[in-house]
């Protein structure tokens, strides 16, 4: 299954060259930024982007919830990574420039399998992710996803279709195993948020639920039962 996109007259072949032609004619500058961006910018930028989203879920009332989701985003991208393992090994479809001469090649040395792309699965996990935890930043996660995608074209690594079963896989891993993952970690982030030294990571100050006296006489916090000699020093003061 080598020959998805063989035939120059195929729209996949022929928006590839229309895309990555623009490298020929743009500034060199310019193609060594897209070649940061396509390689390593577009995922710090979503390293970043996924702060932004903790900073800001920790505030909400269901914060151990929406940090479960967040949580998800990148643990769904690593799975998404493993299912394409097998998938690149059925497909073995050449990278375009093994078959398509006159390519600008912004990135040598690839001589791994072409479909699907990982770089643009692994930033639509995430994009998607971080949307079912926060809509506005996760529109803003899947931006970045769909530049990483142009991104991958242009440098003339990836056919578009590359580029597409990449976003479809990463989004279907994410939206599918979601409800599972929601199910096995919002307990646990319950549980972290509920911890005196780590439970910032989860819910932010402000919005930490009162410890009642059971739990405070667990912990050992303010809150709990006092015990009996405690009073009668308060009564004898």
């Amino acid at each position: 299954m080598a020959g998805l996109a063989i035939d120059g007259s195929n729209p996949d072949v022929s928006l590839l060259y229309d895309i990555n032609g623009l490298a020929k004619d743009a500034p060199g500058w310019f193609d060594r930024v897209m070649e940061y961006v396509g390689e390593y910018g577009i995922m710090l930028g979503l390293v970043v982007v996924s702060l932004w989203c903790w900073w800001s879920v920790r505030r909400r009332e269901d914060a151990p919830a929406a940090m479960a989701s967040l949580v998800w985003a990148p643990l769904a991208a690593g799975i998404a990574l493993l299912v394409n393992i097998p998938i690149r090994g059925f497909v073995e479809r050449p990278r375009p420039f093994v078959d398509h001469r006159g390519l600008e090649v912004l990135v040598a040395g690839k001589t791994d399998f072409s479909f699907v792309s990982d770089h643009s699965t692994m930033a639509m996990a995430i994009g998607v992710g971080l949307f079912i935890t926060h809509r506005r930043i996760g529109l803003i996660g899947i931006g970045l996803a769909l530049l990483e995608g142009l991104c991958r074209v242009y440098m003339g690594v990836h056919y578009p279709t590359d580029v597409i079963g990449g976003f479809a896989l990463g989004t279907a891993v994410t939206l599918l195993l979601a409800p599972p993952a929601q199910a096995l970690l919002t307990p646990l982030m319950t549980a972290v948020a509920r911890s005196p030294r780590v439970g910032w990571l989860v819910r932010a100050e402000g919005r930490r639920r009162p410890v009642s006296q059971s739990e405070g006489a667990a912990w050992g916090l303010p809150g709990g039962p006092r015990p009996e000699g405690a009073r009668d020093k308060d009564l004898a003061a």
